[in-house]
């Protein structure tokens, strides 16, 4: 029976491994600049729904999206950009531009990083032109509710008054309807992520206008994200100081979300770029979320209404949006949410829910860093950092740990003695265990309290840009990306495409050694009595091998050095405390107290009232 159990619980972790890796497939390395921020169909561009700003139900606005690209063929960015007159911009961070032809900002590109860790890869695009495989981009405009007056589209050919456009010197986009209305955009940016954008429009007709500015976001494709239920990626936002997340599976079938809000922000994010709108903080707006299309033609749209304006003859009305299309900076995100007051900004950065630690914990990673020069050397650095803090919790769990292994023996043969009657074995155990006065559960509270901390710096590794392409020593280049040295590689001597079928088993040269410090530390720990529990734990560090194999290398280096850091702190514990350590079992110090008899049955010849011998174990 206990090889059968055995059995299972192997068919079991193995499906289980089976199961997490086609379910968590790691990320594919983008194959050209325009895949780093969204997947879809190869050859197939979405297409956009035709028309602007249409009226929606009771008089409501719905900011529209762009019209069908001009082909129906994918090119490059270049020639997709060369479709529309453009005003362009280059800073120490962004590079890009802004197309006349329906003001739309649909060209952002990042400076500082690159699709591959090579520097001269392309950079890594952020918001991308129609007609490219992934179009992802942002608009500005102004809807009539009912449809009576002229507004700019995305067909509008708008008029520019500068040719660049650089932090602290806007361009002014201007466009004349004909009918007495000057609309105008100024679009500025700053030397980060940040794009002004101050909506306009001057009546110079004989009658009041009543006109509703509106801002969207669109991406084109279905996305796959990157991470987990580790790390949100998709739509999400901050409305009435209450952060919200969706999941692209939210809006299928063409879904909706309709939320009224007093100022925050709205966005779609990826693990390391986002994108989002940010209105006046003060303002009531009405954001939607929503998806239209299917398939190669899927579009997903965040958008938000501000009130109407009503300008008369001869005024001039205004309002200020913003837009941040960029990398998830800390520093740069946290500056922005003080700067502007925009309400929780700094949750675009997914800490999760241990947030308290999450942060302060990376604020020392990157103090480190800065110090150090090596971000490999500041994470181990910072695990021995928390060891230290925590070592006194640790303490009381391994010495726990430590006396309970070297009550070993005596339990074995209490087993050994009432292994068929569980129930007066668990009183035997737990009369040694008063009798030595240990704790069975001693062990476990320290070791709980340490959870949430050692989860927020595996947070902090796994969200954070900061990580990304840094790398370490060796065959390290990106802490960011998954051990590159595999099994199925020779560990780097045959380089070669490793079919996908076979991911399962391309396991890394770290993920290897995380498998045999977490073996080793394995060792220290009492075994359990059951046999089938024991074999168990021995297979948890070949399940904990695979799981971790498709991981961010940083990652893998953490875990196996926090388990080494682990394994010395234990073995010097149990020397101190006279435990065994491995399998070098020795007999436990312990008083042997004589269990006390049991009634004998009664028999025919027996005394009346009398007792009989003991039973024997």
């Amino acid at each position: 029976m206990d090889q059968k159990n055995f059995i299972l619980a192997i068919v079991l972790s193995v499906l289980i491994i089976m199961g997490w890796q086609a379910y968590f497939q790691p990320p594919k390395p983008p194959q050209d600049a325009q895949q780093t921020t969204a997947t879809g169909q190869p050859g197939k561009a979405g297409t956009p729904a035709n028309g602007s700003a249409t009226p929606g139900p009771q008089g409501a606005v719905q900011p529209g999206g762009a019209p069908a690209p001009a082909s129906t063929q994918v090119v490059s960015l270049n020639e997709a950009l060369a479709r529309s007159p453009r005003v362009t911009f280059s800073t120490s961070e962004l590079v890009g531009s802004i197309a006349l032809k329906g003001a739309r900002i649909d060209d952002v590109r990042l400076v500082k990083y690159r699709e591959t860790t090579d520097p001269k890869s392309p950079p890594v695009p952020v918001l991308s032109p129609v007609d490219t495989a992934h179009p992802y981009y942002a608009e500005f405009g102004w809807s009539a509710g009912d449809g009576s007056v002229k507004v700019p589209g995305p067909d509008t050919l708008w008029t520019a008054d500068k040719a660049t456009v650089t932090p602290g010197k806007p361009v002014r986009l201007t466009w004349d309807n004909g009918q007495g209305l000057v609309f105008a955009l100024d679009i500025g940016l700053d030397e980060y992520f940040m794009f002004d954008v101050k909506q306009s429009v001057e009546n110079k007709s004989d009658k009041p206008v009543t006109l509703y500015p509106w801002s969207l976001i669109v991406r084109y494709g279905e996305h796959k994200a990157e991470g987990t239920y580790i790390l949100h990626e998709g739509p999400y936002g901050v409305f009435n100081d209450s952060y919200k997340e969706f999941s692209y599976s939210d809006f299928k079938d063409n879904k909706q979300q309709k939320i009224t809000t007093t100022g925050g922000w709205v966005g779609i994010t990826d693990k390391y770029w986002m994108a989002a709108l940010i209105p006046e903080q003060k303002a009531k707006v009405d954001v939607t979320l929503r998806q239209t299309g299917s398939g190669a033609n899927v579009k997903y749209q965040v958008d938000y209404v501000d009130p109407a304006e009503t300008i008369a003859p001869g005024a001039t009305a205004s309002i200020d949006a913003r837009l941040f299309a960029g990398a998830k900076i800390v520093r740069v995100i946290d500056s922005y949410e003080r700067k502007y007051g925009i309400q929780k900004f700094d949750l675009t950065i997914d800490w999760g829910w241990f947030w308290f630690f999450t942060k302060p914990l990376f604020w020392l990673l990157e103090w480190l860093y800065v110090q150090i020069g090596n971000f490999g050397i500041a994470i181990l650095v910072l695990t021995v950092i928390v060891k230290a803090v925590f070592f006194p919790l640790a303490n009381k769990s391994y010495a726990a740990m430590s006396k309970m292994k070297a009550l070993q023996p005596e339990m074995e043969r209490l087993k050994e003695r009432y292994g068929e009657d569980r129930q007066r074995m668990n009183q035997e155990m737990m009369q040694l265990y008063r009798r030595e006065k240990v704790n069975p559960a001693a062990g476990c509270l320290p070791i709980l309290l340490q959870i949430p901390v050692f989860f927020a710096l595996y947070k902090v590794l796994y969200t954070t840009i900061e990580m990304r392409h840094q790398p370490f020593f060796g065959w390290i280049k990106d802490l960011s990306a998954p051990d590159p040295l595999t099994i199925l590689t020779g560990f780097g001597l045959f380089p070669w495409q490793v079919p996908e079928i076979l991911h399962f088993f391309n396991i890394g040269l770290w993920p290897i050694i995380m498998g045999v410090t977490m073996y080793l530390q394995q060792k220290l720990n009492p075994q359990p009595t059951d046999p089938v529990q024991a074999r168990v734990f021995q297979f948890l560090p070949i399940l904990f091998t695979f799981m971790l194999a498709p991981f961010a290398a940083g990652l893998v280096i953490y875990w196996a050095w926090s388990n080494t850091l682990s394994i010395a702190q234990q073995y010097m514990i149990m020397r101190r405390h006279g435990a065994p350590i491995g399998n070098k079992a020795k007999p436990a110090a312990v008083a042997t107290v004589p269990a006390a008899p049991e009634p004998a049955q009664r028999s025919g010849g027996g005394r009346k009232g009398g007792k009989g011998p003991a039973k024997k174990g």
